[in-house]
């Protein structure tokens, strides 16, 4: 087993994350202007990505495995991180960028998701505010029925708690 073939996958890993990104920012330009088709049809796409993703990651792991196993060493602890260290010359500056290159788009997609997390959030605060301030409280409501006793007033709410 080369190391052309781990360079490959990582790649191809790279790739995805960068078409995972892509998708990325336009969710948070969907969160934005509140366009919840849009959101859906981005979900869709980023849940074919990942899967993708594992499934590369999977062969990745595969061809890491067997070059530890071609030089006799054992799987159970293989990185490749490790194997950069192990490598020498051309091949470690081929490792290495690709490595490097994935880690860096890595970061930049987790930026970008803590961002559509944080506008997430944001909205469903706004949400509740909005129910909060749209419903009565119990201390305001000064229903009484006929017998001049508080009626069994219960104020409104979807069964769904985000607060939760």
């Amino acid at each position: 087993m080369t190391i052309n073939t781990v360079v490959q996958h990582m790649n191809h890993l790279r790739k995805l994350h960068d078409s995972l990104l892509v998708l990325s920012k336009k969710k948070t330009d969907a969160l934005k202007k509140n366009d919840v088709n849009g959101i859906q049809q981005l979900l869709i796409q980023e849940r074919k990505h990942v899967q993708a993703i594992s499934q590369v990651e999977k062969k990745r792991e595969l061809a890491v495995n067997d070059w530890y196993r071609e030089r006799g060493e054992s799987p159970l602890s293989a990185t490749v991180s490790e194997m950069i260290e192990q490598l020498v010359g051309e091949e470690r500056a081929k490792l290495n960028e690709a490595y490097e290159r994935l880690i860096f788009v890595l970061s930049e997609l987790k930026k970008q998701e803590q961002l559509n997390s944080e506008l997430t959030h944001q909205s469903l605060q706004f949400i509740n505010l909005s129910l909060d301030l749209l419903q009565p409280s119990l201390n305001t409501v000064n229903y009484f029925n006929q017998t001049g006793t508080a009626s069994d007033v219960q104020p409104k709410r979807s069964v769904f708690d985000s607060k939760a």
